[in-house]
C-alpha cells in the first residue's frame, strides 16, 4: 500500500499536506478540502483538530454548492423543484452543501501552497456537474484560500460558497475577545435556524461594528450589509485584552458573514472558539434567492479570503 493510500485509510480527514513559510504552517486535508490547522510561530490562529479526528462542525471545510442551511432541503430553480439529502435531521435541513465530507484530489503542490480539486457530479438533488479547484497558501501575508469553481454542464447552476475556520487566539476565553463585525444588518432566525427576516443591528446586542467584548452573547448570526475596505473586501476581526489579534478577510465576491461561537459543539469545544465564515450569500438562499451566483454553462467563479494576524 502505498503512503497516501495508507494514511487515508487511518486518518478521518484523509491525506494530510502541510504547507510552511516565515514561520507559518498549516495543514490541508483530503476530506472536505479545508485547513485542519493553522500556526504562527508554534501558536494556533484556528482551534483545528487532531489527524486521528473527524473535523468537528466543519472545521475549515469548505462549502459548496451553498452555504449554511436550507429548510427542509426543498427548493426551485429555472421552473424546477429539488429535494437534496436532510444532512441535518434533527432540524430536518440540508446543511453546509455537497462537498464538505468529500475527498478532494492534490492538482499541486509547493513548500508554501497545496491546489485541491473536486469533481461534483449530478444528483437528483443537484443536477449540475461543478468543476472545484482550491489553492491554499501561506507567507506573510498569513493563511490564504482562492477557490475557482466551473458549471461543466449544459445548463445554468444556482451556487454558493462559504469556508468554515474557527479562530482562536491562545488563552483568551471566548468571552473576552473583542469582535468587529462591520455589518449594519442581521439575519433573524427560527428554533431551526433558518431565516424568517432580518433587523438591523445598531443599538442591539448584535451591534459589533466598532467592536466589543463577546461577553456571554450567544452567536450563530449571519450577518449583511457589510461596510466593505478600501478595496472593496471586508474583514472580521478579534482581538484580545493584551493586544493580540486575527482577521478573517474576504474580497468582494463575499457579502455575507457569519459568526458562530460555538455554543452547540460538544463540552471540550463549547465556546472555545468563534467560527467566522465569510459566505457568498445567506442562509437559505436557494429558496430565498438572495444573492445566489448563477453559473451559466461553462462559467466560472473565483472568490478569495485569508486569515492574518494583527
Amino acid at each position: 500500500m502505498d503512503t497516501a493510500a495508507a494514511q487515508r485509510s487511518l486518518a478521518p480527514s484523509g491525506t494530510q499536506w502541510t504547507i510552511a513559510s516565515g514561520g507559518h504552517e498549516a495543514v490541508i486535508v483530503e476530506v472536505g478540502g479545508g485547513v485542519r490547522s493553522y500556526t504562527v510561530d508554534g501558536r494556533d490562529v484556528v482551534a483545528g483538530y487532531a489527524e486521528h479526528e473527524r473535523a468537528v462542525g466543519s472545521a475549515g471545510h469548505v462549502l459548496a454548492p451553498w452555504p449554511n442551511r436550507i429548510r427542509d432541503g426543498q427548493y426551485a430553480f429555472a421552473g424546477e423543484s429539488y429535494q437534496l439529502p436532510l444532512t441535518e435531521p434533527e432540524r430536518h435541513n440540508a446543511i453546509h452543501g455537497l462537498v464538505n465530507w468529500a475527498r478532494w484530489r492534490l492538482a499541486d503542490a509547493t513548500p508554501d501552497s497545496v491546489t485541491l480539486e473536486h469533481d461534483l457530479v449530478p444528483t437528483p438533488g443537484y443536477p449540475w456537474p461543478l468543476q472545484l479547484r482550491t489553492t491554499w497558501s501561506v507567507g506573510d501575508g498569513g493563511l490564504r484560500a482562492t477557490h475557482q469553481v466551473t458549471n461543466a454542464g449544459e445548463t445554468a447552476a444556482p451556487f454558493g460558497l462559504a469556508t468554515h475556520p474557527y479562530v482562536v487566539i491562545p488563552g483568551v476565553p471566548v468571552d473576552d475577545l473583542h469582535l468587529r463585525v462591520p455589518a449594519r444588518s442581521r439575519v433573524l432566525v427560527d428554533a431551526r435556524l433558518l431565516p424568517i427576516g432580518g433587523a438591523p443591528v445598531a443599538g442591539t446586542e448584535y451591534d459589533f461594528t466598532e467592536g466589543r467584548r463577546l461577553g456571554g452573547t450567544v452567536l450563530d448570526t449571519a450577518f449583511g450589509d457589510v461596510d466593505a475596505d478600501a478595496d472593496g473586501g471586508t474583514r472580521v476581526e478579534v482581538t484580545a485584552p493584551d493586544g493580540r489579534g486575527v482577521a478573517v478577510w474576504a474580497d468582494a465576491s463575499f457579502t455575507w458573514w457569519q459568526v458562530y461561537s460555538s455554543d452547540t459543539l460538544p463540552a471540550d469545544r463549547f465556546r472555545k472558539a468563534l467560527a467566522i465564515e465569510p459566505m457568498t450569500c445567506p442562509p437559505d438562499a436557494f429558496r430565498s434567492g438572495r444573492d445566489v451566483l448563477v453559473l451559466e454553462p461553462g462559467s466560472s467563479w473565483q472568490g478569495t479570503w485569508g486569515i492574518r494576524t494583527i
